[in-house]
């Protein structure tokens, strides 16, 4: 008998031996490097279907996996949505030819617990102790209507870890299609995060301990539901790179319009770097207490905020480009301190323990659009209020490249500072911001902090403002031959370096200092301000969406 007919016999008593072991048959599916199984051969759906790549998952006894029509796997409200919430590990692996994975229903990871005796019974502590998501390199992800929308329950954790080659996008089904404008907003609702972080939304003893601390997050309503919060600043929700969430904002419940991405008390344990927001109704990303950090953050077209704060988040944002529409977007920076502050409550006690806000961001460009009529106020740079404790240093608010629509209303500020708590944070020096250029109409808003006014304060800090006419369009960038010369043309977002620098028609006159984000005792001052260096390294290159040329449906609306 030839050799090759022996191994054909064998591959065949094998395959009967495996068979006969059950009546459903057993799948052995290959696992790749990082331990992610590997649905491409089609082994998760019972043998039926060897040609399916779509995802899918075993749970008492019961095979489920996508259909696949030959381009994109979609996934019935059967295989998960909201009421029927995964409770098994997932693995999503990239698709050739640009498929997406169209879920039909709302994405939920894990179950929602909101009491603690039920969570304690479930062996739901802390992140790792849930469903864990794995989205691979080079995935698409995407939800067909305003309807539906992404939650990571508390002790679940999301992996969704693409390369600068190969990025993870999380959108809509219409952008799968081709259908979306390069602004359109509200073709899905977004994605929620929810971890055992702290919130000063709930009650904690000396040691920073509390039980029974379950807030409903945004887009909270019957099966929709899902809480958030607890003691663990260090809790582990997962690991995102390379990331990019496009199209979302869409209102799913109790009137909530989702962000791009929710964090609502995710620990420090969680990594969040070289991640895009790209065309949001509401927030761009928003914290609600927790500790997260971020690195590499790119925010383009978002009509509220682009950075939101709450409820003593005490994270850090290292490097983060937010550059509004022309015609839209609210505030760079909104932040406060203290959930459902009230300015005549006694907080002292609170801040004490160090649970109100307190973010450190180093290495900001916010591009501002000087609009007055946008989808929720007119664009602004940073608002600090409601107790929060900012450390904010080496940052650019640029809001010249259009006319101020608002004239002596000063909606289009670059700072705003407000309530008695932040106002003597800063004047005490237990909260920061220094080493900051700000170019806008209106500079200030809100103060003073001690004697002196909020901007003259500032200027004493090591900040340094331009004097931006009202009623003009400047272009600040080093390619026009003007006074004010802070950013690289012709793509206008790269901060060139400080020596030549001018504001006022005259040098800048600061330079970097060490960062609001290193604590290290050996920590040295950046060698630029903002987001980019025009003689750096670019890390929005390749992964991101709408920012390089190849990779967008439009030019910025700014680029000279």
């Amino acid at each position: 008998m030839k050799l090759v007919t022996k191994k054909l016999l064998l591959a065949a008593a094998i395959t009967g031996l495996l068979a006969g072991c059950d009546s459903g048959g057993i799948n052995i599916a290959p696992v790749n490097e990082d331990n992610s199984v590997d649905n491409s051969t089609g082994g998760g759906d019972g043998g039926n279907n060897d040609n399916n790549p779509c995802a899918s998952y075993e749970k008492a006894g019961s095979v489920k996996q996508g259909e696949f029509d030959g381009t994109n796997c979609t996934y019935s409200a059967a295989f998960v949505d909201s009421g029927n919430p995964l409770t098994v590990d997932l693995v999503i692996p990239a698709l050739d030819s640009d498929g997406a994975h169209i879920f039909e229903g709302s994405l939920f990871v894990g179950n929602n617990y909101d009491d603690d005796a039920t969570m304690a019974a479930a062996n739901i502590a802390e992140g790792g102790d849930g469903a864990k998501l794995t989205v691979q390199a080079g995935a698409t992800v995407a939800f067909p209507n305003s309807t539906k929308f992404m939650v990571i329950n508390r002790g679940s954790q999301l992996n969704a870890v693409g390369t600068a080659q190969d990025p993870i996008t999380f959108t809509s089904l219409s952008d799968v299609e081709g259908t979306v404008g390069p602004e359109d907003v509200q073709q899905w609702g977004g994605m929620v995060i929810n971890g055992f972080g702290i919130t000063n939304k709930c009650a904690y003893d000396a040691e920073l301990a509390t039980s029974e601390c379950h807030v409903l997050a945004e887009g909270a309503a019957g099966k929709d539901q899902s809480n958030y919060g607890g003691d663990n600043n260090g809790d582990n929700s997962g690991h995102m790179e390379y990331v990019r969430v496009k199209h979302t904002g869409a209102e799913v419940a109790n009137g909530d319009e989702l962000n791009g991405i929710t964090f609502s008390s995710v620990g420090s344990g969680t990594i969040v770097k070289n991640l895009q927001v790209y065309s949001t109704y509401d927030d761009g990303i928003e914290m609600f207490g927790g500790a997260v950090s971020f690195e590499n953050y790119l925010a383009m077209y978002v009509r509220d905020d682009s950075i939101d704060i709450d409820e003593g988040w005490a994270g850090s944002i290292t490097n983060a480009l937010v550059i509004q529409s022309e015609t839209d977007g609210n505030h760079c920076i909104e932040s406060d301190g203290i959930g459902s502050y009230d300015g005549d409550n006694d907080y002292s006690a609170l801040i004490a323990a160090g649970i109100n806000s307190r973010p450190k961001i180093d290495g900001l460009t916010c591009i501002v659009s000087a609009q007055s009529e946008g989808t929720h106020d007119p664009g602004a740079g940073w608002r600090f209020r409601e107790g929060i404790f900012p450390m904010i240093t080496n940052s650019i608010v640029v809001g010249s490249f259009a006319a101020d629509e608002n004239g002596v209303e000063g909606s289009n500020y670059c700072l705003r500072v407000e309530s008695d708590e932040t106002i003597a944070a800063l004047e005490s020096g237990e909260a920061k911001i220094d080493g900051n250029i700000f170019a806008c109409a209106d500079k200030t808003k809100g103060g003073p902090i001690g004697t002196d006014e909020l901007e003259a304060w500032a200027v004493a800090n090591n900040n340094v403002f331009a004097t931006v006419a009202g009623d003009a369009a400047l272009n600040p960038t080093a390619s026009a031959d003007t006074g004010l010369q802070i950013l690289e043309g012709p793509l206008s977002v790269f901060s060139i370096d400080t020596a030549s620098m001018m504001v006022n028609d005259a040098a800048v006159g600061i330079s970097p200092v060490v960062g609001a984000t290193d604590d290290s005792d050996d920590a040295t001052a950046r060698a630029y301000f903002g987001a980019l260096s025009a003689g750096g390294s670019d890390w929005t290159v390749g992964w991101t969406y709408g920012l390089h040329e190849g990779s967008r449906a439009q030019a910025l609306w700014f680029e000279q």
